[in-house]
């Protein structure tokens, strides 16, 4: 009988997922609460760009079309070539739009296991139960419930005469009204990561410097212009073999551990030269924005923005203004900044601040065992083996919600690994093991992105992830041709295209 498969979001994870059940021959269905696949990239702020060169966000079986001659193309571009990818591989009659996941709840009934799917029409708020074999959890965590800072009382948005809103509804306007929207007020935004600087550079450019916007930055980030610290592709740096042997792998054997011990006075130096580049290019120490972290941290925890082309020409104009301070609160006219006397006047207060990715990912189940399982505790890492399954929910898998450098090729790889799964290519570990195996993962992710181990990122180290994936599956992790292209070559996509 064929294998049904419930897959719940029609972005990037979701559309890879549908294309690779087809490929076994299996029966998706995709669940997309809104009217378009493409994921976040149905909404953008007008000036998002890709974060990552597109030769390292694309598809393996489907290239950029040869139009898009940019690096770093717009997100319409992107969006084009996602729904182009789509069409292509004709997924969208197995999408089912206006169908938002309300919960989903496991059943077992004579030793069998199924998934009953609780969608609902949002437009006619009709319920209707979809009953799947298996379920992928393709939701992302850059939507859905915004992460809103807490305040002590009379010091939040209730004290303040003006408006506030999230990234999020700001990101929901068209172009044309966000620019209305902001222009004339004075903006401040909070938050220094791609949002908070996309919107700022916004409404930079819509107001100048007689309303300039002021950019509240509670924790500075080593944010990058290009990908070039003083000329070396950072995919050298980063994106190969020799640059993971610089660093101590989840279940390493030994000698790995020594040559990661040796190699340690390499990881700290090239990090200190993509510091001294950064900080040349963007005058961080004019403007005090000098993070106090490594490089090595934020990628490790995949907290590198692109900067906005001509964003700190802004600042140095006068129409942006940075104020760094961890804390902050409101008052009637405006914001208070710690550390200054004076208020920041503000009409309007914009909150780039994030989102609660698991508080999502929880929600979408129904028993609270479940909620339980996939949330962890915040200790630890959420608990997924191989980044996608939890040892104690069956026939479920999360994809795309651990953070690479790109998500892409990340969720295709992972969607290739859950299916052979399905299709009984290989079997998994005890329970006992793949728990094991989530310790060390663990630890990993707490030595390298200290306080941001909960993002689970593995950006600096996705071939020795990927190489984990390929071994369950029966193929060789090994991608390149030669010694030399193995160990000095960056890896991307076509690496892991079909051969």
């Amino acid at each position: 009988m064929t294998k049904k498969i419930g897959i719940i979001g029609a972005g990037i994870s979701g559309l890879l997922a549908c294309k690779y059940a087809l490929e076994k021959r299996f029966e998706p269905v995709v669940f997309e609460a809104g009217s378009e696949a493409g994921g976040v990239w149905t909404k953008t702020v007008a000036t998002t760009k890709l974060q990552t060169p597109k030769s390292v966000y694309q598809f393996t079986d489907f290239p950029w079309p040869s139009s898009v001659s940019e690096d770093f193309p717009t997100s319409k571009k992107v969006f084009d070539y996602i729904k182009a990818y789509a069409d292509h591989f004709d997924l969208i009659r197995h999408i089912k739009f206006h169908s938002k996941v309300v919960s989903i709840d496991y059943q077992e009934t004579q030793g069998e296991g199924v998934w009953n799917i609780e969608v609902e029409d949002p437009t006619t708020l009709t319920i209707q139960i979809y009953q799947v074999d298996f379920v992928m959890l393709c939701v992302g965590r850059f939507s859905g419930v915004p992460n809103i800072p807490e305040f002590a009382p009379n010091q939040g948005p209730e004290a303040f005469e003006g408006e506030v809103i999230h990234s999020i509804d700001y990101s929901a306007m068209d172009d044309e009204k966000a620019a209305d929207y902001v222009k004339g007020k004075k903006v401040t935004v909070v938050g220094f990561q791609k949002s908070a600087l996309d919107i700022t550079q916004e409404c930079a450019t819509v107001n100048g410097v007689e309303n300039p916007v002021t950019v509240i930055i509670r924790k500075p980030h080593w944010n990058v212009s290009d990908y070039l610290p003083w000329g070396v592709p950072l995919a050298f740096l980063y994106l190969n073999r020799l640059s993971e042997l610089t660093v101590y792998k989840p279940g390493e054997g030994l000698i790995l551990s020594l040559l990661a011990t040796m190699l340690s006075p390499l990881r700290w130096a090239v990090s200190k030269f993509v510091e001294s580049d950064i900080k040349r290019k963007h005058h961080l120490k004019k403007y005090g924005v000098v993070p106090d972290h490594s490089f090595l941290q934020d990628i490790h925890s995949c907290l590198v923005s692109t900067v906005p082309k001509g964003f700190y020409n802004n600042v140095e104009k006068g129409s942006i203004m940075l104020k760094r301070s961890q804390n902050f609160s409101f008052c009637k006219e405006g914001v208070l900044v710690d550390g200054e006397d004076r208020l920041v006047k503000s009409d309007l207060v914009i909150l780039a601040t994030g989102f609660k990715g698991v508080v999502k990912l929880k929600g979408i189940f129904s028993s609270p065992t479940y909620q339980e399982y996939i949330a962890g505790t915040s200790d630890r890492i959420i608990p997924l083996y191989r980044q996608c399954i939890h040892p104690r929910i069956p026939r479920l898998a999360v994809i795309g919600f651990s953070e690479s450098l790109s998500n892409l090729y990340t969720s295709e790889i992972q969607c290739r690994w859950f299916l052979e799964l399905i299709d009984g290519t290989f079997k998994l570990p005890s329970i006992q093991e793949m728990d094991k195996d989530i310790s060390r993962w663990d630890e990993f992710h707490k030595m390298y992105s200290k306080q941001y181990y909960r993002r689970s990122c593995f950006g600096a180290l996705h071939i020795w992830y990927n190489d984990q994936l390929c071994k369950d599956m029966g193929w060789n992790p090994k991608r390149k041709k030669g010694f030399l292209a193995e160990l000095i070559a960056p890896y991307g996509p076509q690496d892991y295209a079909k051969k």
